[in-house]
This record gives C-alpha cells, sequence and structure tokens, in this order.
C-alpha cells in the first residue's frame, strides 16, 4: 500500500462548504476530530479504505 498522504475533499457537517483534506495512511481505522478550515467547528473523521485502496474519509459532526 502506497504510504503518502492522500488528498480528499469533504463536505462540512455544519457549513456545507466542500474542503480539501491531507488523509495519511497510517490513520486508517482511526478516528479524530479536526476543525473545519471554512467555519472552525469540529468535524469527527473516520479513516476507511475503498476497494481500490484509496482512503476515504467519513465525516460527521462532532458527538459533544
Amino acid at each position: 500500500m502506497d504510504r503518502a498522504l492522500q488528498e480528499s475533499h469533504i463536505d462540512c457537517p455544519y457549513c456545507w462548504e466542500s474542503i480539501s483534506v491531507l488523509l495519511n495512511p497510517e490513520d486508517l481505522g482511526e478516528q479524530y476530530i479536526e476543525d473545519c478550515q471554512v467555519c472552525c467547528r469540529p468535524i469527527e473523521f473516520l479513516i476507511t479504505q475503498g476497494g481500490m485502496g484509496e482512503l476515504i474519509a467519513v465525516v460527521s459532526a462532532d458527538s459533544e
């Protein structure tokens, strides 16, 4: 598997802006929080892997 960072685009669950994020293969299966680059609200990320080996970010509003 390629260990380089992969660029992905997600939609913020708060402001619905499309933002670009870098996904790290080492985070596969991990869950973490990163602030939206537009509205600064906390987005919950879960990193999974697609059928072609690509990283996929599943995002949701932070469950404070």
